[in-house]
């Protein structure tokens, strides 16, 4: 085994601090939902990028750089405002590789002050004892981490073996929720790695959800038949998690076209480290236009625009936001052209790469 199988418990403390913080969230969580089912006019969710450098250089990862600087904290303050007075509810926080943002703490607390429930996605490989313990301090309420393989390979170094320890330090320490998600598809070379990734979660207490790799442009492929079986089985071993509630990662897995009313660019907003907002980081450059201009005349807009990559998106975290309104609101509008950058901008990259290979 790649991972000790030790089994690890939190103190009497911990556990009743985690225990007032996920009944306080999961209140929280109901009623921004029930929010959001009497009013279209807010987004739900916003993920929003401080850093898009990152620690790793994962193969298939078309969303970090090695050069960037981390956005100012005056200037991630002024962004979180303008989404607290637009009325968004939950913002996740992503990359690149939010950890290497050295105010992060202070922008979670920044969120939580302003009565935004705070997540964040992380490769984890910067967490410590006393990373966790000032999150906690900060108000952190969900943590994400994705697992791609039991042991490192030259695609990916997010691995059970490399984790697994820092997973035992959130069992022991984290008062926030903590979901992992493991991966299957394209470049994972042992779908059975998922399976134990997931087993994993679940002996340390946390959530397990799976996630399917999509390709370049945020596109679904089917699945081969033992990948589908391990599919199932984890999905049955995160019936606590929200993707549950629908059927959207069962159609990804298959490979077959979803119909949806993605709500992105509305209900679901992608802020990249630039102050820009996009319908995801799939399609970066749709809108583009910058959040401080963003009307709610452009938000309603797009809530009504048909987006033209729905049927075959693999983003689930959008795909569940639509759940909200599926049933109501049909779309009739088509996308606005892609605006381009005010300056040329250099394309993501894989570390290590030359640019336009990736």
């Amino acid at each position: 085994m790649a991972n000790s199988g030790k089994t690890v418990k939190a103190s009497a403390s911990v556990r009743m601090r985690r225990e007032l913080r996920f009944a306080r969230s999961r209140v929280r969580e109901v009623w921004k939902i029930g929010k959001a089912l009497v009013s279209t006019k807010h987004p739900f969710l916003v993920h929003i990028i401080p850093m898009r450098r990152c620690n790793l250089d994962c193969g298939y990862c078309n969303e970090y750089d090695d050069v960037s600087k981390p956005v100012p904290l005056e200037e991630m303050k002024r962004r979180l405002d303008i989404l607290a007075d637009m009325g968004t509810s939950m913002i996740t926080i992503s990359g690149g590789e939010p950890l290497m943002h050295p105010e992060l703490e202070e922008v979670i607390r920044h969120m939580r002050r302003r009565g935004i429930y705070a997540g964040m996605i992380t490769n984890g490989f910067l967490l410590s004892k006393e990373r966790i313990g000032k999150l906690n301090d900060a108000g952190l309420e969900y943590l994400q981490i994705s697992i791609d393989n039991v042991t490192p390979d030259e695609v990916s170094k997010k691995s059970l073996k490399t984790l697994d320890i820092r997973l035992e330090w959130l069992a022991q320490y984290a008062v926030f929720q903590v979901n992992i998600n493991s991966v299957l598809g394209s470049g994972v070379k042992d779908p059975e790695d998922a399976l134990k990734i997931a087993h994993r979660a679940v002996e340390l207490g946390f959530t397990s959800t799976v996630g399917i790799i999509h390709d370049g442009n945020g596109q679904l492929k089917p699945l081969a038949p033992r990948e589908l079986e391990i599919f199932e089985e984890i999905m049955e071993l995160g019936k606590r998690s929200f993707s549950r509630f629908n059927d959207f990662q069962h159609s990804v897995a298959r490979g077959k076209e979803h119909d949806w009313r993605c709500r992105s660019g509305a209900r679901y907003l992608y802020i990249c480290e630039d102050g820009l907002v996009h319908w995801c980081s799939q399609q970066r450059g749709y809108p583009g236009i910058p959040l401080a201009q963003y009307t709610p005349e452009m938000r309603n807009r797009e809530y009504s625009t048909k987006k033209f990559c729905a049927p075959r998106c693999t983003v689930s975290c959008v795909q569940q936001v639509g759940i909200l309104d599926n049933w109501r609101d049909p779309q009739n509008l088509k996308p606005m052209p892609m605006t381009p950058p005010a300056a040329p901008q250099a394309e993501l990259v894989q570390i290590g790469q030359v640019r336009g290979d990736s």
